[in-house]
């Protein structure tokens, strides 16, 4: 499972296919988490990007500050993370259903 606990200094390069954001409600010291970029799209994580628009407007430098509770933020995105692996699997379903269906055709036309 993706560990969304990475404490790494704020100046350590994020991986490729992934963006760093910087957590933390008012009173809260921030952490610094990588997530990946697929995750932006998501409903939950768009909500906490137009928080942070509205708190701190678009010019924000450096990694984006999402000013929500970290806690928080964890559940989000283990909620993020279980709906993408639901939909990966659901079309990996679709994949096979497909497949088969079109086995199952060709199994026919020869008889």
């Amino acid at each position: 499972m993706w560990d969304f606990r990475i404490h790494k200094p704020w100046r350590m390069p994020t991986p490729r296919g992934c963006v760093a954001v910087r957590v933390g409600a008012a009173g809260e010291s921030r952490q610094r988490f990588v997530v990946p970029v697929g995750h932006l799209s998501h409903p939950l994580f768009a909500a906490m990007l137009a928080e942070a628009k509205r708190e701190f407007g678009f010019d924000q430098k450096g990694a984006i500050v999402i000013p929500c509770r970290i806690d928080h933020f964890r559940r989000v995105e283990e909620v993020i993370h279980r709906d993408i692996d639901d939909g990966a699997a659901a079309a990996a379903d679709l994949h096979n259903e497909h497949h088969h269906h079109h086995h199952h055709q060709q199994h026919h036309h020869q008889s």
